[in-house]
């Protein structure tokens, strides 16, 4: 039996479609059930008709990361553990949610794969906690975290849950960490990567002038199912299928939905008066922010990350991000309809 966490969100539900196509049993940890229908939906929209048939073999747990008593019964009969499950957000605000969920919540996955003596644990992290290499060469597993930058607290929770599964694995757990870039995938327009193409369908004009790694989603699980059915153990990869600029990535985005190119780059500057801006707002006014100092940062930031390990590891090639954008443009112009 396998066990997915955080089931419902992007990576977990195109986890699911893998493991249910290669006949294997199923545990999926989920949080309400608006989410899990959703998923569900996605599912079977991602699916042929044939393939859709085997939703019904998924055997679906109602809890979260902190509820022992459903994780208990989650991890009963489970031999591997796919960690999918985090919170996201650079809210300074939200850093004790941050912390309960990613850090907390990791460490309970981790003792019970060690009281269950699970074979083998995948913990889903990100590039957010490698820290840049000083020699301004590209970025990769040998990146240490440096304390003395300041990150973001999503970041800082990340590495933090990092520590928890290195931890289990000094106490005999079996794991392998994957970092993605900016995850492209179907069916998911609310959050993350997604949020982008609804943002850009919409008429946004403007871009930042930093780069970062992006990788198609399908990459993200297709490695992960392959590090987890092999003999490899306690080693991390960077999972990153190009690195582009912003302004590169929102012009193939606008391309693929038919729409402009965001053309005004937008400067540190008139970030920074948005963030004040904001702040003022949210304190007088308690009006939602989306600018944080971190974010501010990462826009401008200018980071390059390698993948030759995971490619020698796996001889694998990645999808062109070109053609995942364009998959995932299609997907959102049909759910328009």
């Amino acid at each position: 039996m396998i066990l997915v966490t955080g089931a419902t969100g992007l990576v977990g539900t195109h986890l699911l479609i893998k493991l249910v196509k290669e006949k294997h049993q199923v545990r999926a940890l989920y949080r309400t059930e608006n989410k899990k229908e959703y998923a569900k939906s996605i599912f079977l929209q991602c699916c042929s008709s044939e393939d859709q048939k085997t939703f019904n073999t998924i055997e679906w747990v109602l809890g979260d990361l902190n509820d022992i008593p459903a994780l208990t019964i989650a991890f009963r009969g489970v031999t591997h553990v796919y960690h999918c499950a985090a919170m996201i957000s650079f809210n300074p605000s939200h850093y004790k949610k941050l912390r309960k969920t990613n850090i907390k919540g990791t460490a309970n996955i981790v003792n019970l794969s060690l009281i269950n003596k699970v074979q083998k644990l995948c913990y889903v992290s990100s590039i957010a906690t490698l820290s840049e290499n000083t020699s301004q060469n590209p970025i990769n597993e040998t990146a240490e975290w440096n304390p003395e930058v300041s990150d973001s607290v999503y970041a800082i929770t990340k590495y933090g849950a990092e520590m928890e599964v290195w931890r289990g694995t000094q106490e005999g757990l079996n794991a392998v960490i994957v970092n993605p870039g900016i995850i492209i995938g179907r069916g998911f327009y609310n959050s993350g990567s997604g949020y982008l193409f609804k943002k850009i369908y919409k008429g946004m004009k403007y871009y930042t002038t930093g780069t970062t790694g992006y990788v198609a989603v399908d990459n993200v699980t297709e490695i992960m199912f392959r590090l987890m059915n092999s003999e490899i153990k306690n080693e991390r990869y960077i999972l990153v299928g190009e690195n582009l600029s912003f302004k590169n990535a929102f012009a193939l985005i606008a391309e693929a939905l038919n729409k402009s190119i965001p053309k005004k780059k937008v400067s540190t500057f008139l970030m920074k008066i948005a963030y004040y801006g904001q702040k003022f707002s949210h304190i007088f006014f308690r009006t939602k922010r989306t600018i944080f100092k971190s974010s501010i940062k990462s826009a401008f930031s200018n980071s390059f990350y390698e993948n030759e390990k995971i490619k020698k590891e796996l001889t694998y090639s990645f999808t062109p991000i070109k053609k995942a954008i364009e998959e995932t443009a299609s997907f959102f112009l049909k759910q328009e309809e």
